[in-house]
């Protein structure tokens, strides 16, 4: 059973990610409270990072890192989604000087972790 904090916790399980898999299109909330969908980056390799937290230490710097090194591919984009509002990810943003970084939030209904099956449905935040 997988843990968060070191308590076991249910993670949504409709469907489990698994490397390579091929995304259906959703649609998130950006920073600016625009709706995005994954169908706008259609051309592009897309790296898609999941994290609980931007506010936490490791999904900071996995978001941080993931932005410096795969954002300077060619035809390639980070897309980092969390359930953190929008207005922490455009913070989050500016205090790392990333303008460019791609934010996206599932905040709203959790529908992107609960049709992946990446939301820790005790805590709401995605796996």
């Amino acid at each position: 059973m997988p843990t968060f904090i070191g308590k076991p916790v249910t993670v949504a399980e409709e469907k489990q990610l698994q490397v390579g898999d091929t995304l259906r299109d959703f649609n998130l909330t950006a920073t600016d409270l625009t709706k995005k969908s994954l169908s706008e980056f259609d051309g592009k390799k897309k790296v898609i990072s999941i994290v609980p937290s931007i506010d936490t230490g490791i999904c900071s710097t996995q978001t941080r890192t993931f932005n410096k090194e795969l954002s300077e591919l060619d035809d390639t984009v980070v897309i980092t989604i969390s359930v953190d509002l929008p207005f922490a990810q455009a913070r989050w943003c500016g205090a790392e000087g990333l303008e460019n970084a791609i934010m996206l939030s599932d905040y709203y209904d959790n529908s992107f972790g609960k049709d992946y099956g990446v939301l820790i449905e005790e805590w709401h935040l995605l796996a």
